[in-house]
């Protein structure tokens, strides 16, 4: 089975939200062990509505473990002190539980900086990876496309975006099952001339990359269209384009259901194509892909929203799952390590 440790204390809607979206996952991924870090007592208590959730007694006793974890992390403390000092944190607690192998894969809802400060610090960095990033799969026309760094280094160097660009082959050839992913630069034109100093000193180096489908720049306004399957960037970048996406969305969604309110001809035009636009609206959900895994790591952490409603985790659970199946850690891990070693 694969087993994922779930911080259930992080989050704006933890721990009710975080235990739902664990109960959910488990009448729709078979082959997982959940093991819940929190405050044991807490826990049993959400866990006390798994009936109506549709989870047998069985199922419960057999699949869930909770790992007691009194200490939770604040987003408002400082990530690399709080990892230090809060031992019996269940960020903490549950990253010491991947490191010793008594789990595969590690979600959380909690500090964005304490997963990743807690990701390198206990599990550890691959040999060769200086700075791991966040891969955040983002809906598209096309599909879905990995933006990466999606949150990670707000700064970064050219030979850490070409790390990312293998790493984001990987990620999307062996776990989306894309044959030969293609890969872009985030820039502000087509024309190679143009771009920042960032940009203009990584695309010599992409190119000459004999391992990955680079295609040259990608512009923000294509992303939507997918223009590439993986798009490379500094965190700045990265993360400004994925809250723009995010907010973009939201807006277009409330604009949409007050165009159909506007009047009764568009509320009757709106019932019948109902049915088309929920799923039309539904693929670009960011929430249904799941979270943004740190990529580079000696094991498989992922961050999700902090304000998951529980869909969320349901969805990175099922995403662990594919990523541990596909041997994407170590296949990452392997590439960089060769590359190191030329």
């Amino acid at each position: 089975m694969v087993r994922i440790a779930i911080d259930c204390m992080g989050g704006d809607n933890s721990p009710s939200a975080i235990v739902k979206g664990a109960l959910d996952s488990l009448n729709k991924t078979a082959d997982t062990k959940l093991f819940l870090f929190g405050p044991e007592a807490t826990i049993k208590s959400e866990l006390a509505r798994a009936g109506e959730l549709g989870v047998s007694a069985e199922t419960l006793s057999s699949r869930v473990e909770i790992v007691d974890a009194p200490d939770v992390i604040s987003l408002h403390e400082a990530p690399v002190i709080a990892i230090r000092r809060k031992k019996d944190s269940s960020i903490v607690k549950a990253l010491h539980f991947i490191k010793e192998g008594n789990a595969d894969a590690f979600i959380s809802a909690g500090s964005s900086g304490a997963v990743l400060a807690g990701g390198q610090l206990i599990v550890g960095r691959a040999k060769g990876v200086p700075r791991p990033p966040f891969g955040a799969l983002i809906p598209t026309s096309k599909g879905v496309s990995l933006l990466l760094d999606s949150g990670a280094n707000i700064d970064a160097k050219p030979e850490w975006l070409v790390q990312y660009a293998k790493m984001g082959t990987i990620y999307m050839k062996e776990v989306v099952g894309i044959k030969n992913p293609t890969v872009g630069l985030v820039n502000v034109g087509a024309e190679e001339e143009k771009g920042n100093a960032l940009v203009k000193e990584t695309m010599p180096l992409l190119k000459e990359v004999k391992d990955i489908n680079f295609i040259g720049s990608c512009e923000a306004r294509d992303i939507a269209f997918g223009a590439c399957d993986v798009i490379i960037c500094d965190a700045f970048v990265g993360n400004c384009i994925l809250k723009m996406y995010e907010g973009v969305g939201k807006m277009l969604l409330s604009e949409i259901k007050r165009a159909i309110k506007s009047s009764l001809l568009s509320l009757i035009g709106g019932a019948l194509i109902k049915g088309s636009l929920k799923n039309t609206l539904k693929k670009f959900d960011a929430k249904q892909y799941g979270g943004a895994p740190v990529l580079g790591l000696k094991g498989l952490v992922v961050k999700v929203h902090g304000n998951t409603d529980g869909r969320e985790i349901t969805h990175a659970i099922q995403q662990c799952y594919d990523f541990v199946k596909a041997d994407a850690v170590n296949k990452i891990a392997a590439s960089i390590e060769a590359e190191a070693a030329e």
